[in-house]
């Protein structure tokens, strides 16, 4: 006799359910485990760039920073020769002592162009900062840098070196020092005023780029004093070889005559 044992409908349906079930989960947490992980490096690739992105404003915004305390030096050495050149036509008796301070005084702007050449040559670099108006004030900002360094220094120091105004009262007192007070001024002005923006644009406070100045100013201290230690001991290998020829050029009595 044959007995057949037959599953219910219900259990059936329950096993697939269970199947359907099971594998649901395991989609989903497939499905969250690639999330997490694209995710996880999405982020970390975000944060990545946003920490290049705030070196590379820094690094810019502490190169106007240098340079702009620079220039602003410069204007106020032509502000100070002024003052001497009123002072030596208030009394011509004293041009002979003030006119060599009118030498010093001349206006300088030192700065370096390594971040500006590492600004405007890299697109990879601008990309990165993706601001095109911080990118366009800086670009503005160096264009007059150069500008002062060329209307202002170069042509200050040129008539001076060129005409040798100094050497006699009149061409002391008749060296126009008015024109180059202007175009310095409003020169100035500007950088100031661009300078202001991208810190505005970029989120720059005060306080963190006086904290960024000392951190650099920090590593640039640790570079000159490996460079002082450098010197250093090359001094000491120069010294030493120095000593050897001497010796070489005066044998000692036990050696009996000149090295070959």
């Amino acid at each position: 006799m044959n007995i057949k044992l037959h599953t219910p409908k219900s259990l059936k349906m329950g096993s697939g359910m269970a199947s359907m079930k099971q594998f649901l989960l395991s989609l989903l947490a497939t499905t969250v485990s690639i999330a997490l992980t694209f995710g996880t490096a999405a982020i970390i690739d975000h944060n990545k760039k946003q920490s290049e992105k705030r070196e590379i404003v820094m690094m810019v915004m502490y190169d106007m920073y240098n340079s702009l305390k620079s220039i602003e030096k410069a204007d106020s050495m032509i502000h100070q020769s002024m003052e001497v050149q009123r002072q030596i036509a208030e009394d011509t008796t004293r041009f002979e002592t003030l006119r060599f301070q009118l030498i010093h005084l001349m206006p300088k702007a030192e700065y370096t162009e390594t971040t500006e050449r590492i600004f405007s040559s890299s697109i990879e670099t601008i990309n990165t900062v993706g601001n095109v108006l911080f990118t366009e004030n800086v670009a503005k900002f160096y264009q007059n840098r150069q500008m002062y360094m060329t209307q202002v220094c170069d042509s200050v120091f040129n008539e001076i070196t060129r005409q040798l105004p100094f050497s006699t009262l009149k061409g002391a007192l008749d060296f126009q020092y008015l024109a180059y007070a202007l175009i310095s001024n409003e020169v100035l002005k500007d950088l100031q005023r661009l300078y202001a923006q991208c810190k505005q644009m970029m989120n720059v406070t005060d306080k963190q780029m006086e904290a960024y100045r000392k951190e650099r100013e920090q590593i640039e201290k640790g570079m000159t004093e490996t460079d002082e230690a450098t010197d250093s001991t090359m001094n000491k290998i120069m010294e030493k070889q120095e000593e050897i020829e001497k010796l070489k050029a005066s044998p000692s009595p036990s050696q009996g005559g000149d090295v070959d």
